[in-house]
């Protein structure tokens, strides 16, 4: 998977509801999220546009990880 250039911080939060995430608050330019799917998990998201490719690579990672999905099947799922 191509990791997208163009992707903000609110359009990643949006995609992540398929996986169950909601957002618990905001604090500044910084949305955390969280869901139940899985287990319990908490994603801090920066609110920019776009996201630079290095923390838009370790979040999507970390998602990945808790739902025990490659990246590849995560950017699938989220229509990435």
């Amino acid at each position: 998977m191509k990791i997208p250039r163009d992707l903000s911080g609110s359009g990643l939060a949006a995609a992540l509801r398929v996986l169950g995430y909601e957002r618990v608050r905001q604090d500044g330019s910084h949305i955390r999220l969280t869901t139940q799917q899985g287990g319990q998990h908490h994603l801090t998201v920066p609110n920019h546009s776009p996201i630079k490719l290095g923390t838009l690579a370790g979040i999507l990672k970390a998602v990945a990880a808790h739902h025990k999905l490659t990246v590849q099947e995560l950017g699938r799922k989220l229509g990435l």
